[in-house]
């Protein structure tokens, strides 16, 4: 298993390599992990006490974020190096300054994983919920470094506890401590004799409870609010925003923060709601949101501030992969809508179960759960206040790690 392991490595490298001729987060990937020994040794030479973590993406990162952030405080002498595996992880947090040093992981390679523990000597290290390299994992466990796996969750169809998944559980025995999301993760484990588990809950609760409290104020969403209910679609993709499209905006306003935002899918929203006299927010002023039912947010970087301007939060990824973040609406206190592709978000189905949140297949079943709020002003309270203290009541994962570690 080994053998394969390190060969689809290779191979994987291999087709990122052609890849990057024509795709452009291939071209940074590659680019990205160019010289990286002599950089990493650059960066971090005479360097001592460094505290690495691990991060596959961006929603990884912001899991392992609040945990960084305290350790930074608490232990100020130490190194913080960050590293990431997708570009998309990588691009947007490379001037994160809660690190000392953000960097891509090269390639899980028998070779990379000596050298780059040669060159970090890294006193304890944090892989964030589901990253297991192999190779890295290993070389840490040879040197007897404490390795902790953070806000993981497992589910029994993972490849961990099936028939042939023997070898794959080498990864998770050479964690010091695994620090999972839920009982359910615990029982899974202790079954498979693991015992070093420990339930801490998710640290992304402890990240949006934060956010709340250091939300930003934009003068212009409060002027294109006015005094009528406003929806916020997040992290929309096409379809969510086909269906949101099809909706009759007479009691509500929508501001939607696309996941994409290129000319083309900004252009293209611009035109699927022209009837509602669109403004794209760095356009946007007093005048031109006068008479402006939706506004289209063309950046990164304000949407968990926006939340809080908003009645109804609209969560997109449905109707593709997966949902985006919901806790960052529900910590605001607010319904949550989103499309059926729900079910491995603990959070999306804890909150359906609390009926704090509800999953919608069409834009008649949007329309109904919308009208069913926006009517009812008491229920729209009531069920607000559900979401806000379903956050508040799982925060505290990363203090337990702490104490723990």
């Amino acid at each position: 298993m080994n053998v394969f392991y390190n060969l689809a490595i290779y191979l994987y490298g291999f087709f990122i390599h052609c890849a990057s001729f024509f795709n452009e987060k291939a071209a940074l990937w590659v680019k990205g992990r160019k010289d990286w020994e002599a950089k990493l040794k650059s960066v971090l030479q005479g360097s001592n006490a460094v505290i690495w973590f691990h991060c596959a993406s961006l929603g990884e990162f912001e899991q392992g974020r609040p945990l960084i952030e305290k350790i930074k405080i608490k232990y100020p002498q130490s190194k913080i190096l960050l590293t990431f595996f997708s570009p998309s992880g990588y691009e947007i947090r490379k001037n994160y300054s809660g690190a000392d040093v953000v960097f891509y992981l090269p390639l899980d390679t028998v070779y990379n994983a000596r050298t780059f523990i040669d060159i970090v000597k890294p006193e304890r290290v944090f892989f964030v919920k589901y990253e297991f390299w192999f190779n890295y994992l290993r070389e840490l466990k040879n040197r007897n470094i404490p390795t902790y796996l953070i806000s993981a969750i497992f589910r029994r169809e993972q490849h961990f506890f099936s028939s042939i998944g023997k070898w794959s559980r080498q990864g998770l025995d050479t964690y010091k401590h695994i620090f999972v999301q839920d009982e359910n993760s615990l029982s899974l484990l202790n079954e498979f004799g693991y015992n070093n588990v420990i339930v801490a809950g998710d640290t992304r609760f402890d990240r949006v409870n934060k956010l709340v409290a250091k939300a930003k104020k934009y003068d212009l969403i409060q002027v294109f609010k006015g005094e009528i209910p406003l929806v916020l679609a997040g992290s929309t993709w096409q379809a969510d925003e086909d269906i949101l499209a099809s909706l009759s905006l007479t009691n509500f306003k929508l501001i939607i923060a696309p996941h994409e935002i290129s000319e083309s899918n900004l252009g293209s929203l611009m035109q699927k709601f022209s009837k509602y006299n669109p403004v794209r927010y760095s356009e946007a002023n007093d005048a031109s949101l006068k008479n402006a039912r939706v506004l289209i947010i063309d950046n990164i970087g304000m949407l968990s501030s926006l939340y809080g301007y908003a009645s109804i939060a609209y969560i997109g990824g449905g109707f593709g992969k997966g949902i985006h973040n919901v806790l960052e609406a529900a910590a605001y206190g607010m319904p949550v809508l989103f499309g059926p592709n729900y079910q491995k978000f603990q959070e999306a189905v804890e909150l359906i179960q609390l009926k704090a949140a509800y999953s919608v297949n069409s834009t008649e079943e949007l329309k109904e759960k919308l009208n069913l709020f926006l009517n009812d002003s008491v229920l729209l309270k009531e069920t607000s206040l559900v979401s806000k203290k379903y956050v508040e009541q799982k925060t505290g994962a990363t203090d337990i790690i702490l104490n723990v570690v």
